[in-house]
């Protein structure tokens, strides 16, 4: 028997049958989700249900246990006020306020509250959906249409040359901001198909020898960032118009002004790299 730790999570499908009082309710109003702040930090309200609190749920979902507790995500109403000691604060704020394991379970929360509002109706045939009691999915009574929760994988590629990174900024980022390159999956590749497509038409650098770093679930609605380490194999960097702003290779001694947010597997992905090179000094 496998015991459970506070921070392991285990996805399940159907909720219980009693609830104990202390379950972990993540809640969301848009792309806002319900916070407890006090003078230890930001917590995920922990109460038996939502309606104990003064306010009632739209929909809600169960997504598994957290440790011992059990967690469920839901919809507030739009323009619902915050109960007494509580607000609404954006996912990203919530990085290193809340430990790294619940706010993975919010990032999944939010995922699942996104695909369920958008999947209420049948894409092909208009017809209202039903859950499916023995998956993470909805079922359309008429045309028989399955609905799984929308995934977009996407690559993250850090190409090395020697001693230096290829980094690149893309017009949105801060000012000053570089970052590894990255693009979504297109039907039919493989990730290492897309890796080598994307450097090429970021940058017009040709890669060779791709290897697996790690993966990233990335909430920000629906993505999968999945990141590699590359070698440099030919060609000048040449920026693609309207994608990338500049592109430069860069040393552990000299780094652009600004790296990622330490939240994305980007940021991870550099430090590495910029830690594999110190140790080969």
């Amino acid at each position: 028997m496998v015991l459970a730790t506070p921070d392991r999570f285990t996805a399940l499908i159907t909720a219980p049958a009693e609830r104990n009082g202390s379950e972990l309710w993540f809640a969301f109003q848009g792309a806002q989700i319900l916070v407890l702040r006090d003078e230890r930090g930001a917590h995920i309200p922990d109460v038996g249900h939502m309606p104990s609190l003064g306010i009632a749920p739209e929909r809600s979902l169960y997504l598994g246990t957290l440790g011992e507790q059990h967690c469920y995500a839901c919809e507030l109403e739009e323009n619902s006020s915050a109960p007494d000691g509580m607000q609404w604060s954006g996912l990203r704020a919530l990085f290193g306020a809340i430990d790294d394991a619940t706010f993975a379970v919010a990032g999944r929360a939010f995922q699942i509250v996104d695909w369920d509002r958008s999947h209420r109706f049948c894409g092909r045939c208009g017809t209202p959906t039903q859950i499916r009691s023995n998956e993470r999915a909805r079922e359309c009574p008429s045309c028989k249409q399955v609905h799984y929760p929308r995934i977009a994988p996407a690559i993250m590629a850090l190409v090395r040359r020697g001693p230096e990174l290829l980094l690149a900024r893309s017009p949105h980022f801060p000012p000053g901001m570089y970052s590894a390159l990255a693009g979504f999956v297109e039907p039919g590749e493989t990730l290492e198909q897309t890796l080598v497509r994307e450097v090429r038409e970021e940058v017009g650098i040709e890669v060779a020898n791709v290897r697996y770093f790690a993966s990233q679930p990335w909430p920000f609605p629906h993505s999968l960032m999945i990141a590699f380490n590359a070698d440099y194999a030919g060609g000048e960097i040449v920026p693609e118009p309207g994608e990338i702003e500049a592109a430069d290779w860069f040393t552990r001694e000299r780094l652009p002004q600004a790296l990622p947010s330490k939240i994305s597997i980007s940021r991870r992905l550099i430090d590495a790299a910029l830690a594999d090179l110190n140790a080969s000094r």
